[in-house]
């Protein structure tokens, strides 16, 4: 586990504090009393005690964490159009990738693979040597309904440039206009297209949030095509398992929000309409047997993510299955924390997976 360092849904559903990735809660689940307050130094007050912002984190997450929970307030209700949402995201992230791309040099190009759209990331200082024969495939972050294009290029920049290597980003299908396992065909093409230019063991695969759910359904679905497995992958802030356990409930009321009565559930997301979550192509963690044949994983995830139990859980049936399972979990980090280039924790993150896709891709 990584220690911590001094240096959303349907139409009645609502995105309080989620900026880049999947729902946090419906609004119908939220128990009926007032809402926890965040107070300027990051401290929480609830109607029975007062909760610090952690002290393990940084000065720039403590300036920062307010006004994250100020800007994920406007977010519009999915009871609107998902246009709506879909607008404020990209507008939210075309932000973050434009203060991204002064931090992180990168060049960009649009390129339609196997039929399917993508956004190709390239370092500007060019590619590494020992990365000429190595891609990595990013799944987006969105509640499978936004986070194309924008989204794309906040989680595929800092990579793309730290690492010195090439990153696409898979434009796959999302709902309400397509429903499963639609994205899970398109990041299939995609990969059997990158397997005539590179072997499987130099292709890495990973995402954030619904991202991160999409890059275990991504490999369940190429083990059952009986395609070889990609080298390595990484799942961010959403993994294997279903949402559940403590960070359900804790992370929310941490985030200042009201205390959920339960996870959000499969089936509030337009995206999963008809699919079934004892699918194993749909959560892995159904499948023991499945799961063993899973490449080596990082998992990402932070003490106020309310996904932060469902990726402990992926983590334990992964290394139970025999997989080589890393976690890195940061205290006081919020969900897709390092979608904000800005803070340590971030920068700390992307030294993780450029470390972690460079130990484990063949060269």
């Amino acid at each position: 586990m990584h220690a911590a360092r001094h240096a959303l849904p349907a139409g009645m559903l609502r995105f309080p504090i989620v900026l880049l990735g999947m729902a946090v809660l419906s609004t119908s689940a939220f128990a009926q009393h007032a809402p926890p307050n965040v107070k300027a130094d990051g401290s929480v007050t609830t109607s029975v005690a007062t909760i610090p912002f952690s002290s393990y984190a940084s000065p720039q997450a403590r300036a920062f964490f307010p006004r994250m929970i100020a800007a994920g307030s406007k977010a519009p209700p999915l009871s609107a159009p998902v246009a709506q949402s879909r607008d404020f995201y990209d507008r939210l992230n075309s932000a973050r990738a434009a203060r991204m791309e002064k931090l992180y040099p990168v060049t960009i190009h649009r390129e339609t693979i196997a039929g399917v759209g993508t956004d190709v990331v390239l370092p500007a200082q060019g590619i590494a040597a020992k990365n000429r024969h190595r891609v990595l495939i990013n799944l987006h972050g969105g509640a499978f309904l936004w986070g194309a294009h924008s989204g794309a290029l906040v989680e595929s920049i800092p990579i793309a440039s730290l690492g010195r290597i090439k990153v696409v980003s898979v434009d796959y299908r999302q709902g309400p206009e397509h429903v499963f396992p639609a994205a899970s065909e398109d990041v299939e093409a995609v990969y059997r297209a990158l397997l005539k230019q590179y072997p499987a063991k130099n292709i890495g695969i990973y995402g954030c949030s619904a991202g991160g759910v999409l890059t275990g359904e991504a490999v369940a679905r190429i083990i059952s095509k009986k395609l070889p497995v990609p080298g390595a992958i990484g799942t961010f802030c959403g993994s294997i398992s279903q949402l559940g356990g403590d960070s359900s409930y804790t992370a929310p009321i941490l985030n200042g929000e009201p205390s959920p009565t339960g996870p959000l559930k499969l089936a509030d997301l337009p995206y999963f309409k008809g699919a079934s979550a004892r699918d194993p192509l749909v959560f892995p963690a159904n499948s023991p047997a499945l799961l063993a044949k899973f490449p080596p994983t990082l998992l990402i995830t932070g003490t106020r993510d309310f996904t932060m139990s469902s990726v402990l859980h992926s983590q334990s049936l992964l290394t139970t299955a025999g997989v080589d399972a890393e976690l890195h979990v940061w205290d006081g980090m919020w969900h897709s924390f390092f979608s904000d280039p800005d803070m340590p924790e971030s920068r700390e993150a992307y030294a993780v997976m450029v470390g972690f896709f460079d130990r484990h891709l063949a060269r």
